[in-house]
């Protein structure tokens, strides 16, 4: 079994391990595609440059590249890191042609973690250069590292990092001065932390149509969260995990600039949320204005509708209609698809599609309207058909003209 994985299981309180079954559509209109597998070395995020993709392997310090789906003969980039419990190659955004990479650095592969570091390369579309410190972090230990990065419609670059084993201010502890942990920053440009009190998180995503920050957040073993993130935002651990009483509220340490905020959805009892992912402004199908998550204990990937202000999500189940999943609701209404094993990551491509990361067996699904396939598969047909009656036409001529000669010669 897999650190990373392990560690969610430990850290998290929970006794069960993911599904490793074929995955299946709850949705019958859409398709699970197998698009990249054989990953080595557990996968952990993904980002898009063009139409390739750059996988981080948690434990190999390695960045890979797919290229039309084919794995390259060699690494972009390696790197030596710690990849014990939460530790190794955990994030990656893109700007243009600038990659940004947070990892925990080791003085040799697998060797003592010197801290967790930013770094920004150059990709020339073949290998990632010009390896530059943004970041260093020095508080790390085997858990609650987070990780996730994302980079907003004007290029700013976020990165969600948990408590590392902290109790402070920024987990909204009296005491204890700030030390990078349990927030979110912008990291480019650099400014103050964007949001504090944070456990510790896998997901971070813009909303491409208002340009909102979201995350996943990780409760120990209840109190899992989606959240929207505005600027000065108070997750409020180590406070409260999920939706917050007035008791809890009047706990919660008046820091100036931060607020907190309940969360848009939460789980009573965890299901590990990882991926957080907006579908496209040209739409994903019938889903447009819709936000998908992963998580890691159930292999499920949950839908939610937004409302018309997209900050929040609409429910048609009375269960969810007050946001949380308590034990005994159907979830039904919101469970896409499902049987991926662990899915440590959810992004949507350049074509519009889903993508679906699978520490579990080291695949990258996609999902795609069944609509989609059929007018490709058609397609294919008439072009197909096209072809043959072209072939036939070519033969049936040949083979008159040759008729016709034989005759003559024998005359």
């Amino acid at each position: 079994m897999k650190f990373w994985l392990i560690s969610i299981f430990i850290f998290s309180g929970v006794a069960i391990f993911p599904s490793y079954a074929e995955p299946v559509m709850n949705d019958t209109g859409f398709v699970i595609q197998p698009y990249v597998t054989s990953i080595c070395c557990s996968p952990t995020t993904m980002a898009f440059e063009g139409n390739d993709i750059l996988v981080l392997s948690k434990v190999s310090g390695q960045v890979y590249l797919f290229r039309n789906g084919i794995l390259q003969d060699k690494p972009v980039l390696q790197e030596n890191v710690t990849s014990t419990g939460e530790q190794g190659m955990l994030g990656i955004t893109t700007v243009g042609n600038k990659v940004y990479l947070y990892f925990t650095a080791s003085d040799k592969m697998g060797g003592h973690a010197l801290g967790k570091r930013v770094y920004s390369y150059d990709w020339n579309g073949q290998e990632l250069v010009n390896k530059t410190l943004v970041k260093d972090l020095p508080q790390t230990q085997a858990y609650h590292n987070g990780g996730a990065m994302a980079t907003s419609k004007n290029g700013s670059v976020y990165l969600v990092v948990g408590d590392a084993g902290r109790f402070g201010r920024l987990q909204n502890h009296p005491t204890g001065e700030p030390d990078d942990t349990s927030v979110i920053f912008r990291l480019v440009p650099p400014g103050p932390y964007y949001a504090i009190g944070i456990r510790n998180s896998f997901g971070l995503a813009i909303d491409p149509v208002t340009g909102n920050l979201w995350d996943t957040e990780n409760g120990p073993d209840w109190g899992d969260e989606v959240n929207l993130v505005p600027p000065g935002f108070n997750s409020g651990w180590d406070v409260v995990a999920g939706p917050a009483n007035k008791t809890q509220i009047a706990m919660i340490p008046a820091y100036p600039g931060y607020t907190y905020h309940d969360p848009q959805f939460s789980w009573q009892k965890t299901v590990a949320p990882t991926g957080i992912a907006f579908t496209s402004p040209q739409g994903f199908g019938k889903y447009e204005d819709s936000v998908f998550v992963g998580d890691c204990n159930n292999g499920n990937v949950y839908r939610f509708q937004l409302n018309q202000n997209r900050d929040g999500f609409v429910f048609n189940s009375p269960e969810l209609a007050d946001k949380e999943v308590n034990i005994g609701d159907s979830m039904k209404e919101i469970v896409f698809a499902t049987g991926f094993g662990c899915i440590s990551d959810v992004v949507t491509g350049p074509d519009g599609m889903l993508y679906i990361t699978s520490l579990s067996d080291g695949t990258i699904y996609r999902i795609v309207p069944q609509n989609s396939i059929e007018g490709i598969f058609s397609g294919s047909i008439s072009l197909y058909i096209s072809i043959a009656a072209i072939v036939i036409a070519i033969i049936v001529t040949y083979a008159i003209r040759r008729k016709k000669y034989i005759n003559k010669v024998n005359a």
